[in-house]
């Protein structure tokens, strides 16, 4: 799919790989829609790009993740992307795990991708075609202490990206997953609980950006995926 006059809309677009994504997708001539809870920095984003509109968004919620589709075909007539970026980390050993802290990652990391799914596929279902990017995680394709529980969330976002595409092929709407590594972001400095341990003389983390790129990469191609862990660090 060419990203250029096609509708966009990224969840957790107020910073980070959602923000680039936005960017990215807007200055290859897309229209884009900013769903997150902060609201005071979607609309500066808003403002930065010449097609974008702004809605406050919990993804945990339902209700507002539809209003957040509504409001894009109010707005542009349509929606062709779905980028399933909102998420939150959550590094600890196994056994300092708070099941409510997992419980709340699981419900943004996987729960809420397939509520926002689920709201946009009847648009799509109805225009032909549509595209479904989902953001998973470099840490479910490794073996990573302190990383489990968070990982378990991405493990549970692949499958259910994987069987959307089989599933939803027959209806035009394509379904990809993207793994970043280490990205540079504050992503890492609001986890859930814990904190990220980084290996001595590892890779240097990758810009939101070039997470962005792939990500337009998956919107065009249709590939069912982009692995970013540099070789050597994936199971």
């Amino acid at each position: 799919m060419d990203p250029r006059d096609k509708v966009f809309l990224i969840t957790g677009a107020s910073s980070g790989i959602g923000a680039a994504t936005a960017r990215a997708a807007s200055a290859a001539g897309a229209k884009v829609v900013l769903a997150a809870r902060r609201a005071d920095r979607l609309e500066a984003l808003a403002a930065e790009l010449p097609h974008a509109v702004a809605v406050r968004t919990d993804v945990t919620d339902p209700a507002q993740v539809q209003a957040a589709v509504d409001t894009a075909v109010e707005a542009f007539g349509r929606l062709d992307v779905l980028v399933n970026n909102a998420g939150q980390g959550l590094h600890a050993p196994l056994e300092d795990v708070d099941v409510d802290d997992f419980r709340a990652v699981l419900e943004l990391n996987v729960v809420a991708p397939l509520v926002a799914l689920q709201a946009v596929l009847p648009v799509m279902r109805a225009q032909g075609a549509g595209a479904v990017v989902d953001v998973s995680s470099g840490t479910s394709r490794m073996v990573l202490p302190g990383a489990g529980a968070y990982a378990a969330t991405k493990s549970a976002l692949n499958m259910l990206s994987a069987v959307a595409r089989r599933e939803l092929a027959g209806d035009g709407v394509v379904v990809s997953t993207v793994y970043p590594f280490i990205t540079d972001t504050e992503f890492h400095r609001v986890l859930r609980a814990g904190r990220l341990q980084q290996r001595p003389g590892g890779p240097a983390p990758h810009t939101a950006e070039h997470v962005a790129e792939a990500i337009l990469d998956l919107v065009r191609s249709g590939e069912p995926e982009k692995v970013l862990v540099p070789e050597g660090f994936a199971r």
